[in-house]
């Protein structure tokens, strides 16, 4: 095909690039793993055709930013990941009643088994919950034609489509043909409030179309490409990357079957699936996640009155929690079909066990200063919070020496939580809310107002590191907002910014803030203003200006503060107790040397014009 080529592609950017080849002209997004890269890729190539590309606030605002574009008439796409779409859930429900002019696209990037995510969730049911179809690609070619045909059958259906990838497709490479893309698609906005002004008396109308349009879509996924493939008196039904696992496992059981790959988990094409089960004497579904498809395959073969038993999760095959895999779909076929299982030789584990690595901070990262510096003032204050979390890198202070995440929840739970915890003790607990930027203006700015319209004595310690760096690095408001100006226009009396790698000041700064809590009863914002490590590490090493600290072992006295308490990475103990700093390692922070007794830790170079060139990163 004239225009097309092979390349090797992540299964998020052949999603973007098939919304191109749809004639994408909007697209936002919030980033969340594993989603992002699909937002990065159409900024790097959507805006070079003419689309217009977002990092939104959060995933509620992106909806409205791509489905206000589809009213208008645009081609348009929405990113996000599972726990996400909760967060978007408002829009998402009315975004069935109104339909869409031009065509929208609602990616979720479900992660089974929690990899990266406080919950594990299966977004196909939002779609039946809300009457919108659901199409589900199995590895990166079929995002790609998927995206492509979900945003085309939007446009034919005038009805959002959500496109359910999971980690498995998301994060994985593999050769996807493409095309060149088209020229994006905007519209023109034509005023119709009867269907777009959702009052009661016009939702009410709505919803009966809705029900009526459902089945008319329930019609059109009948023609959809999905894949049939084998030939046997047994049928297996798959949907997403299901699809690849049951594959694989006939050809290693040796098992004869017809499989349908559903591209629409929901709707499921119905006539196709009564048809081949007509003629099959057993029918297995296999999916990732939830039973979805299996709860709905015995309803319409229950409503067509085939007699057929069906094998799924529901019935106690293939796990019940987590990621599908490869023996899992194998076992659970094997023992349906009283078939023996394939004999693989035996994976040779190694003698021994290896280290045991939890997650922690990076060197230099400015969260751990800020956790350090919050942990003396406390004690000095002799006071000990209930430390309230949130979703971010800041959630490794849950692990020692910091132990300040008593409870972390949902995305912008820190400050709400908060208050609750310090209303349901009768106020007899001192409440600190921990919370990133982005976090802060993506759910916590109405938690703030909150705060501070019911008078709820907290501090919330906001840790600007000027960016999304959980998620890869994306843009933060914070780059262009000011945080401790936003909290004084909101009425905050006692907001402070300050910089994590000063600790004396930070020390200084968090106990008047505590005390303001404590003893005035106040609400106190505490800004912790310093860039990812990561990110500054880039630009230092770019300017020439990186520059590292060392250990003076002679004046060393093995007191252990230094990777006991800050427990940077970056410095370990050798034999004896005495401080060593991995040079290829540091980052230069110089926090280590601010807190070290003895003045043993000293500078490699100029650090401090390597601290002001990061201080403007």
């Amino acid at each position: 095909m004239a225009g097309c080529s092979t390349r090797l592609m992540l299964g998020n950017h052949a999603i973007a690039h098939g919304a191109l080849e749809a004639g994408l002209a909007v697209a936002a997004g919030y980033p969340g793993t594993p989603s992002s890269e699909i937002i990065e890729y159409l900024m790097d190539y959507g805006a070079k055709l003419g689309a217009y590309v977002e990092w939104s606030s959060n995933e509620k605002v992106a909806y409205e930013v791509a489905y206000g574009a589809a009213l208008a008439g645009a081609m348009a796409m929405v990113t996000m990941k599972h726990v996400g779409l909760n967060v978007a859930m408002d829009p998402l429900m009315s975004s069935a009643y109104t339909g869409v002019k031009g065509g929208l696209l609602v990616v979720t990037a479900d992660d089974p088994s929690m990899w990266s995510s406080q919950n594990e969730q299966d977004n196909r049911w939002v779609g039946l919950h809300a009457y919108i179809p659901v199409i589900e690609p199995y590895n990166p070619q079929s995002a790609h034609d998927y995206a492509r045909l979900g945003l085309e059958l939007s446009h034919k259906l005038s009805h959002p489509v959500i496109l359910r990838s999971v980690t498995r497709v998301s994060h994985v490479r593999a050769p996807v043909n493409v095309c060149e893309p088209r020229e994006p698609t905007y519209g023109a906005f034509a005023r119709d409030p009867s269907r777009m002004a959702l009052i009661p008396a016009n939702a009410r109308r709505l919803k009966a179309e809705l029900v009526k349009k459902w089945q008319a879509i329930a019609d059109a996924v009948e023609e959809l490409p999905h894949e049939q493939v084998g030939d046997g008196d047994v049928l297996i039904i798959t949907s997403g990357v299901a699809y690849q696992y049951v594959k694989e496992a006939l050809g290693e059981l040796g098992v004869k079957a017809t499989v349908l790959n559903v591209a629409t988990p929901v709707p499921p094409p119905r006539k196709l699936i009564l048809n081949l089960a007509s003629a099959s004497r057993l029918v297995i579904v296999v999916e990732e996640g939830d039973p979805v498809l299996e709860v709905q395959v015995k309803e319409i073969l229950h409503d067509g009155e085939v007699k057929v038993k069906v094998y799924g999760r529901e019935e106690g095959f293939f796990g019940s929690l987590g990621e599908l895999t490869l023996d899992v779909v194998e076992d659970s076929i094997a023992s349906i079909l009283k078939a023996p299982k394939p004999l693989r030789p035996p994976l040779k584990r190694p003698s021994y066990e290896p280290p045991q690595r939890p997650p922690v901070f990076c060197p230099g990262c400015p969260h751990a200063a800020s956790f350090y510096e919050l942990k003396v003032a406390s004690a000095k204050l002799r006071v000990k919070p209930v430390f309230s979390g949130d979703i971010g890198c800041y959630s490794l202070g849950i692990n020692r020496p910091f132990d300040e995440q008593d409870v972390l929840t949902n995305m912008g739970s820190s400050i709400g939580l908060a208050m609750g915890i310090h209303r349901g003790t009768g106020g007899r607990q001192v409440a600190v809310a921990i919370i990133g930027d982005s976090t802060f203006f993506h759910a916590g700015l109405p938690a703030l107002v909150n705060a501070i319209y019911n008078k709820a004595p907290m501090l919330i310690l906001i840790l600007d590191n000027r960016m999304t760096a959980m998620t890869g690095g994306q843009p933060s408001p914070s780059r262009a907002i000011d945080i401790e100006q936003a909290a004084r226009g909101l009425g905050v009396k006692y907001a402070y910014t300050v910089d994590p790698f000063n600790v004396d000041e930070a020390v200084k700064v968090l106990q008047e803030a505590l005390s303001r809590v404590v003893k005035d009863g106040e609400v106190a914002v505490v800004v912790m203003k310093r860039a990812c490590a990561l990110e500054a590490a880039r630009v230092g090493r770019r300017l020439g200006l990186l520059t590292a600290f060392s250990v003076d072992l002679d004046a060393c006295k093995a007191c252990g503060i230094c990777y006991n308490l800050l427990a940077c990475p970056a410095i370990i103990p050798l034999k004896g107790g005495k401080a060593y700093i991995d040079p290829y390692s540091c980052v230069g922070c110089s926090v280590c040397a601010q807190i070290c007794p003895y003045g043993a830790i000293r500078p490699m170079g100029d650090y401090k014009a390597w601290l002001d060139a990061w201080s403007k990163v």
